[in-house]
């Protein structure tokens, strides 16, 4: 209940607002993931986080606010395996394939290894607001700025034909989204291998034809 968290302001103020932050987090993963963002209302998120709707506005601004830094977490988790992914032993001597490979390995384990976070990271996001939209529209930005990068260096390794594939990765990025949204949707979960198959034929499919090793 929102009442029982003056009880819990007990400690350094930091503490107390770090500790009702992750209160609203967990709650907005279970409600928004469950029941969906729409179906939500600010009053069930605070209820269920166990805080005054004073300390939602305070912390997030709002109940969107709130959906936007779940979002975040969500994809910085994600965007962080794959670097992690990236930074491997052994990783600079492996072919484009397997490099892609070990990304999206790594990417789709961490968004979808709680079906509450895919869901309200490819699905419960979609036709919010301008906001939210915009915010997904930076997030979709950097993904770009990542995989051109790996799609750069395939170039100079030849694994890739020599040429500018920005427009490919930025319609590759939007096809993972909506890739991911499907598979978010679905009753039956497909297993993270078989959507990381996906993505990463997608991605070499869209780099051109692969060097063969003499």
């Amino acid at each position: 209940m929102a009442e029982s968290w003056t009880v819990q302001r007990t400690g350094p103020g930091d503490v107390a607002r770090t500790q009702a932050r992750e209160q609203l987090l967990e709650a907005a993963r279970e409600l928004y993931g469950v029941n969906g963002y729409r179906e939500t209302a600010e009053h069930d998120v605070c209820e269920a986080a166990g805080v005054p709707a004073e300390v939602l506005r305070q912390e997030y601004g709002s109940r969107e606010g709130l959906l936007i830094a779940l979002h975040n977490r969500v994809t910085t988790t994600g965007l962080r395996a794959a670097e992690s992914a990236l930074l491997t032993e052994g990783i600079e001597e492996c072919s484009i394939a397997e490099r892609v490979r070990r990304l999206f390995d790594a990417y789709v384990e961490a968004v979808t290894s709680d079906p509450r976070e895919a869901r309200v990271t490819f699905v419960e996001v979609l036709g919010v607001s301008a906001v939210v939209d915009e915010h997904c529209k930076l997030w979709r930005a950097l993904w770009t700025e990542f995989l051109t990068g790996e799609a750069e260096r395939a170039v100079e390794r030849g694994e890739a034909e020599d040429r500018d594939h920005r427009v490919d990765v930025m319609v590759m990025v939007g096809t993972v989204h909506e890739l991911m949204a499907h598979h978010a949707r679905r009753c039956r979960r497909a297993r993270p291998g078989e959507v990381s198959g996906e993505l990463t034929q997608l991605a070499l499919t869209m780099l051109g034809p692969q060097r063969s090793e003499e």
